[in-house]
């Protein structure tokens, strides 16, 4: 699997922030036998509550784009050969795949429903996440080459989410998703508990993902608007907690392979965080400081710095980027940053994807630009840079193009996009009232 540069003209793109996932009632023939009564009950009263959200569409007339709590019914999820031709034309030829749609007995999408809080619903949540597992790998074998599934799994049983991996390699999956925090389900990645599923993840080789969710409920009449506006506010704030808990609980000093990505979260928040994890690790080891009776049980088996553990097992894949992001790729390192397009979300860069990378990357070396579209990609989840790059002559955006700053005039009038629409609205504040 090459990791360099063909010296191609044009650039090959891998989104390392993609969704897909079966509709409700192309699950059952992968749901164990012995649940297909109860998902006859469940799938006839199901309802999402997310499902009538954005339907305004300001931005487009095409029904199947939504954002992405409300986007688990959208057929651009499951339509292998469309999705292919789609992201032909937007440049791209492979891609990292996470969840989107909701697998049996889940309350809602799977980038809105929490982890399960109790035992039956962890029985059937993961009888579920089991039957998306199995659905992904017939859905990448579609496109061999092009897809690199990952597979979900929850934290509540060690020994089921363990086999779920070992099945997964061998099934030829190429990672682990494992729960973000939520508002109703919080998970403490510092546990020892969690050591042996950090050793089968390191061993075989299968980064370990999270994805950002909306982290709140949707509106009821007893929350009220304020729910959904929280939990998109507090994204980041429940994020956040990865960086510390990965930390002070030393994963990567038992697991030095193991290899962590966070996804679809900005660039700009990780040097502070970094630095202040850094310090707080100084003050521990320090006798005599403050913080040293809070922190040195914690710091005193750390042979690095968060720093430093972070540029040796830490990616970052800000599929929602803005240009700023990208100002502080020398301080996380260009090695560990990875482009995404996050299709087939409104929020993304469909259908503006190649205006996006010239908004990002215009004035960027070119070989920066290489490592964070696909070098980076390709080198952990293990693409053939040389077969896609066939693929990529064809349909990939050229250096020249992406090269090409964007003009005032270029930009649409509104956009859903984050990209294109924070782009919008700096434009905006640059032109006199």
């Amino acid at each position: 699997m090459g990791t360099e540069s063909s010296g191609s003209s044009r650039y090959l793109l891998i989104s390392s922030d993609g969704h897909a996932g079966a509709s409700i009632r192309d699950y059952k023939p992968y749901l164990a036998k012995e649940f297909h009564e109860e998902f006859e009950v469940w799938a006839k009263e199901f309802h999402d509550p997310w499902a009538d959200f954005d339907k305004e569409l300001a931005d487009t007339d095409d029904e199947g784009l939504r954002i992405g709590v409300s986007s688990a019914s959208s057929p651009y999820n499951w339509e292998s050969e469309q999705r292919i031709e789609i992201l032909e034309g937007q440049g791209i030829v492979a891609e990292v795949i996470f969840p989107n749609t909701v697998p049996p007995f889940y309350t809602s999408g799977a980038v809105t429903a929490p982890a399960p809080t109790s035992a039956e619903d962890y029985r059937r949540q993961w009888a579920g996440v089991q039957a998306h597992n199995r659905w992904m790998v017939d859905f990448c074998a579609k496109a061999p080459g092009r897809r690199a599934g990952l597979v979900q799994v929850f934290l509540n049983n060690l020994d089921d989410a363990i086999a779920e991996v070992r099945w997964a390699k061998k099934q030829g999956l190429a990672g682990v998703l494992i729960p973000s925090d939520h508002a109703l389900h919080l998970h403490s990645l510092y546990e020892r508990r969690l050591d042996p599923f950090w050793a089968v993840c390191e061993e075989l080789e299968m980064p370990v993902h999270r994805h950002s969710i909306a982290v709140g409920p949707p509106e009821t009449e007893e929350t009220g608007p304020a729910a959904i506006a929280v939990g998109a506010y507090e994204t980041y704030s429940f994020f956040y907690r990865t960086l510390s808990h990965l930390m002070f609980g030393s994963v990567f000093q038992r697991f030095p392979k193991l290899q962590f990505v966070m996804t679809e979260v900005g660039c700009t928040w990780i040097p502070q965080e970094l630095q202040r994890l850094d310090w707080s690790v100084r003050l521990g080891r320090t006798k005599g400081e403050i913080a040293y009776p809070l922190y040195h049980r914690a710091v005193e088996t750390m042979d690095k710095l968060p720093s430093e553990y972070w540029h040796a097992n830490m990616h970052i894949a800000p599929s929602l980027l803005v240009r700023k992001d990208l100002d502080v790729r020398h301080e996380l390192g260009v090695d560990r940053i990875m482009w995404g397009a996050d299709y087939p979300h409104h929020e993304g860069s469909f259908p503006y994807n190649q205006l996006a990378l010239r908004l990002l990357f215009h004035d960027l070396p070119e070989e920066e630009v290489r490592r964070m579209t696909s070098l980076n990609a390709a080198k952990l989840y293990g693409f053939d840079l040389e077969k896609l790059q066939k693929i990529a002559d064809r349909v990939g955006p050229t250096v020249e193009e992406v090269a090409t700053a964007v003009t005032p005039d270029e930009l649409p009038k509104v956009s859903f996009s984050h990209t294109v629409g924070e782009a919008i609205v700096r434009n905006r504040a640059m032109v006199p009232a």
